[in-house]
């Protein structure tokens, strides 16, 4: 059984978010699913919601998500906000939680977390709004999936890496403690001021950079980093293309 050090989360981040609280469920169908259910309902207290086992887990674009207790660690973060410009909110989470990881982890633009290009863990960004106006805060669910322990490569696109390669004795609890605080902090001053304090800690483990890509629609070319606006840049026979569809998917061409 993981002994979750919530108190100690939450000391840490209470401080930068009023009315924080941190809340781990044995099993929930889905923690994104759980928050966007509360904030249509009008519960949009910041919170950090933990879920042991998730039977309804899901990334970008639907795909599953599986989540047994103690093979990874599932949360969502939910909290109000209201930045003027939402573009590169995923990879500035990304940045924060690889950050706090190891430095030999990269990120895959737009929200996956690598390791040796296979995936370590994803990101998912789900929002509601609320109230009237074009300037209304919307209430942000940031949910994120790593895996703690091996798993099996069986029916993935991707391999899939473990936090355990990086920090043997690691467990779901040990790894929040590092990522939570960070994150909170850093997903504020996204808030404040939008992608571009981010830029160059994303050029710094861009896992594409300089590599040839195929995007989901056939055309290859070669990535170039990210806009500050978070889009990524691919060189390809019709020139300098910005992908920004969070419906793109973008995987290196095969070697």
């Amino acid at each position: 059984m993981i002994r979750w050090q919530s108190e100690s989360i939450w000391e840490a981040v209470a401080p930068l978010l009023a009315g924080f609280t941190v809340e781990v469920l044995p099993e929930i169908d889905s923690t994104n699913s759980e928050l966007m259910r509360r904030a249509r309902a009008g519960r949009t207290e910041p919170v950090l919601l933990v879920g042991e086992r998730q039977t309804a887990g899901r990334g970008r674009l639907g795909r599953a998500w599986e989540s047994a207790p103690g093979d990874s660690l599932t949360f969502s973060l939910g909290l109000e906000m209201a930045p003027a410009d939402w573009s590169g909110l995923s990879l500035a989470v990304g940045v924060s939680v690889a950050e706090s990881l190891d430095p030999a982890v990269r990120l895959k633009w737009p929200n996956d977390l690598w390791l040796q290009d296979r995936k370590l863990g994803g990101i998912l960004i789900e929002t509601a709004s609320f109230g009237n106006g074009a300037a209304t805060a919307r209430y942000a669910v940031i949910g994120i999936g790593i895996n703690i322990a091996p798993r099996p490569a069986a029916g993935l696109a991707t391999p899939p890496a473990w936090v355990r390669e990086l920090l043997p004795q690691a467990d779901g609890s040990g790894v929040l403690q590092r990522l939570a605080a960070p994150l909170v902090r850093d997903v504020l001053g996204f808030a404040q001021a939008g992608f571009r304090p981010f830029h160059a800690r994303f050029d710094a483990r861009d896992a594409l950079r300089d590599r040839p890509v195929t995007l989901s629609d056939g055309t290859a070319g070669t990535a170039h980093g990210v806009s500050e606006a978070g889009a990524l840049l691919v060189h390809t026979a019709a020139g300098l293309r910005p992908i920004t569809s969070s419906e793109v998917s973008v995987r290196p061409a095969a070697s």
